[in-house]
């Protein structure tokens, strides 16, 4: 059975005491969410430290929103795996079309950073995704199947065991606008089809993909019910606890 889980990034968003005081009401309603539903936010590095205790005895797990693509070194600004571990992540997104947009994140750096992520114990919601020029020309089968196979085939099947997919429909991020439960469970489909072609069947099988675009508490029962959507990469709606649980208590 695919784990179902429910993650929140919260970008460039919280000041420090703010965040850990919603890190701490997420905490205080995590035993509300059923034990099938795993639990994960990713605050900025500066609020890591103090978030990870506020999550201490809950089932809420921490995860960081990028990580360097080299292991240490002369690369001022950046933030290890190393760092993340010994701070008490035990997860990093990689791969956010923000990242891919405003930063010129590449799939080459991709594959850099998964492979120092997992080889830390870390593990990954590599995110994929079309943009609005893509979709309105037909090609978001074709963009989502070549972002995850250009990182995925350069890792095992034994390696997918600590990697989730975050579908994004990227012109549906901050926007208020939400793919259709068909054009989501169109796109997962499709992914868990190209996991199947790199791996197996029993791998595309066991894949959670979750669904990263505009999801709330108003919709997320609809997406969930979509039998290849296994949860969301929620992004306004973590910032607020009661919404983030409402979406967790969606399936």
């Amino acid at each position: 059975m695919r784990k179902k889980i429910v993650a929140g990034n919260w970008k460039m968003n919280t000041t420090r005491p703010d965040g850990i005081e919603l890190a701490k009401a997420v905490a205080a309603r995590a035993a509300e969410v059923p034990a099938g539903v795993g639990l994960i936010i990713a605050p900025p590095f500066t609020h890591l430290c103090g978030c990870g205790k506020a999550l201490e005895g809950s089932k809420v797990e921490l995860s960081a929103q990028n990580c360097a693509d080299h292991a240490k070194g002369a690369y001022t600004g950046e933030i290890s795996v190393d760092m993340l571990k010994a701070v008490g992540c035990q997860w990093t997104i990689l791969g956010h079309s923000e990242r891919r947009q405003y930063y010129g994140e590449t799939d080459e750096k991709l594959v850099e950073k998964v492979k120092l992520a997992l080889e830390a114990g870390l593990g990954v919601i590599l995110c994929v995704g079309e943009n609005l020029a893509e979709r309105k020309a037909g090609k978001h089968l074709a963009i989502c199947a070549s972002q995850t196979e250009a990182v995925l085939k350069n890792f095992t099947a034994e390696d997918m065991k600590k990697i989730v997919i975050a579908y994004e429909p990227v012109w549906a991020i901050g926007t208020g606008e939400t793919a259709t439960p068909a054009q989501a469970e169109e796109i997962h489909a499709h992914i868990r089809k190209v996991l199947a072609g790199l791996f197996n069947q029993a791998v595309a099988d066991d894949t959670t993909i979750l669904y990263g675009g505009s999801c709330k508490p108003s919709n997320a029962k609809e997406l969930f019910a979509q039998p290849d959507i296994d949860g969301g990469l929620i992004g306004g709606a973590a910032l607020k606890a009661d919404d983030f649980i409402q979406i967790a208590l969606s399936f």
